[in-house]
């Protein structure tokens, strides 16, 4: 087995599951708000622990209903920083990195940015009612020009995080975190995990000795705690759903999102963890756990230099300072390498069945909408399993998902029916289903490696051809475009090439360089090219081209319900517009033979 515990640290030292109820830098700082009202707020800054009086719809992030004041001075000492003149009776309920989401009693951090500085703003911040502002020495004169105590610091972004955590009372440790980084399937793991915590407490619930799952339904009327969920799609605090800006929130938004968790009766986190937020702090102050690495491939490389760079900036949530166990996918090379990296025990899972893995999925039965397997344990366990998703890769996912929350405490059986029992995932090869003869899907795939292994796991399942359209989002790393157009003419049977979100840059010209990779592709390995500049076009052709068996693909944008265009962002819902093109080419069909005098063609959705 791969297990690995560091020197002198026991394996399993934190406490499992559900611990008892306790007793881009300067982007939103520095972007004005057309709509933001720049009126101050009648309120004083709250005291006691007492409600905030707040708008009815504020900007930014949720915030708890009642925070306990923190004196500015406390906050000084942590940061070793002066304590301004006339501050000593100051305290603050609240911290934003973000002028325009600043409320009364908060403290404000107004951080460098890459064009403006958050100091800039900082008379809005007080107009909205901030208590005190913390920033660097080059922000300070602005800052203080406001006439609030002002706390400097060298690096305000690299502190901001254990400042949240101070303001908001430390959330997470009431909190079982559970964090997933790698390049694919973090999105699809952390809902895998969700629906296994959410299992995991209906079990508690019903058996509140044991937390074991015996299958009867044993109701005692009362509700399982909820669980919460942060990530790419949405964040969840039990059934509320917020949609996300980013994949990992800033660390002022995250920790109140904890504190709004905790007194909401949520007693476990999941969180998907990007490279971003490692390398600027959005989870400083957070300690997981358990973290959970999927895979590395290329990517995000117009943020880091180089896939070492990348690696390192995964490799942080394994550090005794983010986490306290690591579950990690001993298939992937990086994952291997990271294994003798860790600073903390790892637990190892194999979808291929790597005989030195912890987990390994055996008996692995793939399906046009998900594949069962056996996942086989470290003592012997044998446990059936699902992964409620098509594709080898999402075995993988599944088999992730029950071996983290194995480590977190969770009964094996009781997780991997969790994970099994998942509707899906939104926009991860989710099913558009209007009643056509044949598969369609749309998924997030916007990498290379994620378009073939899509594209490989969905003619696994399909017994026709495969119609498949795609587009590369603009202002990101160009790298990636030849070998997308590349995967994408090499492994469809048709591949239209489109736009995702093009944002600055010229359309064509980024289907130009996805051309390229297509065209280099040999004649005989490739499949139909196809070039529609409009989205909606795109996706019609490639359902008008579908027969009974094929499968239509529309990847890149999954869940996102925006197209990005030269500053405007457009409505625009992959699932939407392909659901509306199948049913658009149903009616053409139900009508052309009508007119005619004739049947229906074989293909058509008409039933008779």
């Amino acid at each position: 087995m791969t297990s690995i515990t560091p020197d002198g640290e026991e394996r399993n030292a934190f406490h499992p599951l559900f611990r008892d109820p306790p007793g881009g830098p300067g982007t939103l700082t520095a972007v004005p708000h057309a709509d933001q009202s720049h009126t101050p707020p009648p309120d004083a800054p709250p005291t006691g622990d007492a409600p905030r009086r707040v708008p009815a719809n504020p900007p930014g992030a949720p915030r708890p209903e009642r925070v306990h004041p923190t004196p500015v001075a406390k906050l000084a000492d942590q940061l070793g920083a002066e304590l301004p003149p006339g501050a000593a009776d100051a305290a603050v309920t609240g911290i934003t990195h973000d002028s325009r989401a600043v409320r009364p009693g908060d403290i404000y951090a107004a951080l460098p940015g890459a064009r403006l500085h958050g100091a800039d703003f900082a008379g809005q911040a007080a107009g909205l009612g901030a208590a005190a502002i913390l920033t660097d020495p080059s922000g300070a004169e602005r800052a203080t020009a406001t006439g609030l105590p002002v706390l400097v610091v060298d690096d305000p972004r690299g502190r901001m995080g254990e400042l949240a955590v101070t303001v908001y009372g430390d959330p997470g440790r009431d909190l079982l975190q559970i964090g997933i980084t790698g390049t694919s399937g973090k999105t699809t793991t952390a809902y895998m995990i969700d629906g296994g915590l959410r299992a995991a407490a209906a079990a508690r619930r019903r058996h509140p000795v044991t937390g074991a799952d015996d299958g009867g339904d044993g109701e005692d009327g009362g509700a399982p705690e909820p669980t919460g969920l942060i990530g790419t799609v949405e964040s969840r605090i039990g059934d509320k759903r917020i949609k996300s800006e980013r994949t990992t929130p800033e660390a002022t938004d995250l920790q109140a999102l904890f504190a709004v968790m905790r007194e909401r009766g949520v007693r476990s986190v999941t969180m998907e963890v990007s490279s971003h937020a490692l390398v600027l702090g959005r989870v400083d102050g957070c300690v997981f756990d358990v973290a959970v690495f999927n895979n590395l491939s290329p990517e995000h490389l117009d943020f880091h230099p180089d896939m070492e760079d990348y690696f390192r900036a995964k490799a942080q949530l394994f550090t005794a300072r983010r986490s306290r166990a690591g579950v990690v996918n001993l298939d992937d090379e990086y994952g291997r390498r990271l294994v003798h990296e860790s600073e903390v025990p790892v637990t190892t899972f194999s979808a291929e069945g790597h005989p030195d893995a912890d987990w390994r999925a055996e008996e692995i039965e793939v399906g046009p909408l998900g594949s069962t397997f056996t996942a086989v344990g470290p003592k012997g366990e044998s446990v059936p399993a699902a992964a409620p998703l098509p594709g080898p890769f999402n075995v993988a996912n599944a088999l992730a998902a029950v071996t983290a929350l194995v480590v977190a405490g969770v009964d094996p059986q009781t997780a991997a029916d969790g994970v099994a029992g998942i509707p899906g995932v939104p926009g991860r090869l989710e099913r558009v289903d209007e009643g056509q003869p044949y598969l369609a899907f749309v998924d997030y795939a916007h990498k290379p490696d994620a378009v073939e292994s899509v594209l490989r796991a969905v003619r696994r399942v399909t017994d026709g051809r495969i119609h498949a359209v795609l587009g590369c989002g603009g202002d990101r790393d160009p790298h990636k475009r030849r070998p997308m157009g590349s995967a994408l003419a090499r492994l469809s049977d048709t591949a239209v090439l489109t736009s995702d979100n093009p944002r600055s840059e010229d359309p064509l010209a980024i289907l130009a360089v996805m051309l390229t990779g297509a065209s280099e592709v040999p004649v005989h390995e490739r499949g139909d090219v196809l070039l529609h500049a409009d989205r909606a076009e795109a996706i019609a052709a490639a359902v008008a081209r579908a027969e009974p068996g094929d499968a239509v693909l529309v990847l890149g944008k999954g869940h996102e319900q925006g197209q990005h265009i030269a500053g405007v962002v457009r409505a625009f819902d992959d699932r939407e517009v392909l659901g509306g093109a199948i049913r658009a080419r149903a009616a053409a069909e139900r009508a052309t033979p009508a007119e005619a005098g004739g049947a229906p063609p074989p293909h058509s959705t008409d039933q008779g």
